[in-house]
């Protein structure tokens, strides 16, 4: 063992991306590829009724232009959520941007071109665009897989009639994107009838892999590549109808297809975080514990899918309290399908914290404290009853209210300024619920004594390769530049979706568990070979560190001669078949500065503490909460997708009027970890969507604190503030 988990390693495939070695999905080389163009629907709810195509046709290196008329019949994927509906299989238009044909031609700009000469007329029907003109109709969708809609604990209504202290309000939050900075992609290439490759920008390659094959049927044979993503934040979790409609196009044609999503065809295509509105009642005692919550959510779904996307997860389990009625509802607009989101429960979470935060000033209690308070210790129904196991968040509380400083907070607000600025400290708890998905790993030790581990799960920019390389190393006892990790292509063995925090938690196990395997192998082959130093050794006496193999009396081998020697390579796979799901959590301080004269508002200082588990890589570890931590910026002061109230249509589908933050708006961030050090490399969490989930009510906590202003309506806007 060599000590390599949890330094702060350099990504392994860091000199491949900045050097342009690594290949996205776009950059692959596929000879005699054509290029595809989507002609989107300019209506959001109607039918087509007609589609002029002959002067795209007879446009210059056009090979073919596709309809309703003449793709062919695609089976709905069987998907446990998103898209219900493939396009192009019949006339009816659901949405704005839904395509509604599929121009094929030798050059991107022949096709783009040919696709603005597609004619298209329509039976417009006057959308739905608002929730708020349609919130009579909400609804109580059916449970989502094994989650509830619905979930009753106690008498919460009567719970909260009898506290002696209520808090009662409603928080909202817009439609945002994901806006990765890779566009979402698919290359489809049919070696024949039944056999095709996709190289597809995706964050899982195994279910791209099923959905397609569901699409096409069984008697196809799907392999699905992507070695590197260019972000993707839940975006490229589901596999979308461009996906299936280049696979089609591409096996009707008998060419290689290519299809690269423009920007603003992402606000329509790949799914976005529904605009949500929180109905939040909380009740407690005088000495600050917690009686009652009752959580009405209403969220915007479609007309073909009823599904909720952003859960109330840390509303159900986060605090203790007896008496819980939380209900998630549903109100059918005529806008694209929604999805997961980074952190999908920020929106829930959100509202819980900024409503503990007001109820701390109601109560007169400190809001670390008032969460101190209301900890819990032990699992809640509807979860099978039992304490957390090493569950820290207390110790996150603390770590990070020390350094932030905390205790020298003046808590009453409008009384702390600096200069012309009010300057504002609040706080809110982090958390997630990670998922552990069951994966294999297949781990190699070649006659070189070399390593080279594969395994279908992905490099999503969260460094995957490199984490997998250093677990790798260290059980093996191998030079970190003596292993290899191929990730990304559906030839390796199956493993996890890169979403809802499981990759760690799902491929950390089986890969140290390989890498023991081989080590103990490789040992046992040097200790029963009379021509090996250590022949005749305990296999127990041998210690694997940087390349040798250490044994009794100062006896040294080399994993390099042993598996010269042997002649051939050593082979060991691993799985991970647990499937149930954990919490990661932690604390976020944040502190604010307000001209008031301007309404100018800055986050100047952010300092977090989590509890990971054992952390793997201090380095990609930090990395994730500075990327959470701008992400939660993003939602509480910028982002915010617009649309038409009268045609349904996102009138900011690109980065100029969808505003993100930039390396301008990061303030000084301070990351702290709970940490296990020596820990195995089993006791981890799901974290990478942890950090971020409170920021957003840290910074609303925090402009309360600093004006006095309560903000329950994200983003918060300069309007807001004046």
């Amino acid at each position: 063992m060599s000590g390599l988990v949890g330094r702060g390693v350099a990504r392994v495939d860091g000199r491949a991306k900045v050097t342009g070695a690594a290949r996205y999905a776009a950059d692959q080389q596929v000879p005699g590829v054509l290029h595809g163009a989507l002609v989107m629907s300019t209506i959001a709810r109607g039918e087509v009724l007609e589609i002029d195509r002959r002067a795209a046709l007879a446009h210059p290196g056009v090979v073919a232009v596709y309809t309703h008329d003449d793709m062919p019949k695609l089976r709905t994927p069987e998907f446990p959520y998103n898209r219900t509906f493939v396009p192009m299989q019949d006339t009816r238009v659901h949405h704005q941007g839904q395509p509604v044909a599929y121009v094929v031609a030798e050059t991107l700009e022949q096709a783009q071109e040919a696709a603005a000469l597609v004619k298209v007329r329509y039976r417009a029907e006057d959308p739905v665009a608002r929730m708020a003109d349609a919130l009579d109709e909400a609804f109580l969708p059916d449970n989502f897989r094994d989650r509830p809609n619905e979930i009753v604990r106690g008498d919460a209504a009567a719970a909260f009639e009898q506290a002696a202290v209520r808090v009662d309000q409603t928080y909202s939050s817009p439609m945002q994107h994901h806006n990765p900075i890779e566009p979402h992609t698919t290359t489809a290439v049919w070696e024949d009838e039944r056999t095709l490759t996709l190289y597809e920008s995706t964050q899982g390659v195994v279910l791209a892999r099923a959905r397609v094959g569901e699409a096409f049927g069984e008697e196809v044979s799907v392999r699905v590549v992507s070695p590197y993503l260019g972000g993707g934040f839940g975006a490229k979790g589901p596999t979308y109808p461009h996906t299936l409609l280049t696979a089609a196009a591409a096996r009707v044609c008998g060419r290689p297809v290519r299809l690269v999503l423009s920007r603003a065809q992402m606000y329509t295509s790949n799914g976005h975080r529904a605009e949500y509105r929180h109905h939040l009642r909380l009740g407690a005692t005088r000495e600050g514990r917690l009686t009652a919550i009752v959580s009405t959510s209403t969220s915007q779904v479609t007309r073909v899918d009823g599904h909720i996307y952003n859960g109330s997860d840390s509303t159900v389990r986060l605090y203790a309290c007896p008496n819980l009625h939380v209900r998630q509802e549903g109100v059918r607009l005529d806008l694209p399908t929604s999805s997961y989101m980074r952190s999908p429960e920020t929106t829930s979470h959100f509202g819980l914290e900024t409503a503990m935060d007001e109820l701390s000033y109601e109560l007169g209690i400190d809001p670390v404290e008032l969460r101190i308070r209301n900890h819990a210790d032990a699992r809640q129904p509807p979860d099978p009853e039992g304490p957390y196991e090493d569950k820290r968040l207390l110790e996150c509380y603390r770590a990070a209210a020390e350094a932030f400083g905390w205790a020298r907070r003046d808590p009453r607000p409008g009384r702390t300024r600096d200069g012309d600025e009010y300057v504002g400290w609040g706080m809110a708890t982090e958390t997630h619920t990670h998922a552990v998905i069951p994966s294999t790993v297949r781990l190699t030790v070649g006659s070189d004594g070399r390593a080279t581990l594969r395994t279908a799960t992905q490099e999503i920019g969260t460094g995957t390769y490199t984490v997998l390389t250093q677990i790798v190393a260290d059980g093996l006892g191998l030079p970190l530049d003596h292993v290899t990790t191929l990730l990304g292509d559906t030839a390796y063995p199956p493993a996890s979706l890169s979403a809802g925090s499981s990759t760690m938690p799902s491929v950390a196990r089986p890969a140290a568990q390989a890498a023991a395997e081989a080590r103990a192998a490789v040992i046992a082959l040097a200790v029963a070979d009379p021509r090996s130093p250590l022949h005749g050794a305990s296999a127990d006496d041998v210690v694997a560190r940087d390349g040798s193999l250490l044994g009794p009396g100062g006896r040294r081998d080399t994993y390099r001669e042993v598996m010269r020697r042997h002649g051939r390579s050593v082979q060991t796979t691993s799985d991970e078949q647990d499937s149930t799901p954990g919490h990661a959590f932690g604390a976020a301080f944040v502190e604010v500065r307000i001209q008031p004269r301007l309404g100018r508002l800055r986050v100047t200082r952010v300092v977090t503490a989590h509890d990971l588990g054992r952390v793997l890589n201090r380095r990609t570890a930090r990395g994730q909460v500075i990327g959470g931590v701008m992400w939660g910026l993003g939602f509480a002061l910028m982002e915010r997708t617009m649309v038409d109230p009268d045609t349904a249509r996102v009138v900011n589908p690109n980065l100029s009027t969808y505003l993100v933050p930039v390396c301008a708006d990061t303030p000084s961030i301070e990351a702290l970890f709970v940490d296990r050090p020596g820990a195995e490399v089993t006791k981890i969490r799901g974290f990478g969507e942890t950090p971020g989930t409170g920021v957003p009510a840290a910074i609303g906590n925090a402009i309360y604190h600093a004006i006095g202003r309560r903000l329950r309506d994200a983003p918060f806007t300069l309007d807001k503030l004046l």
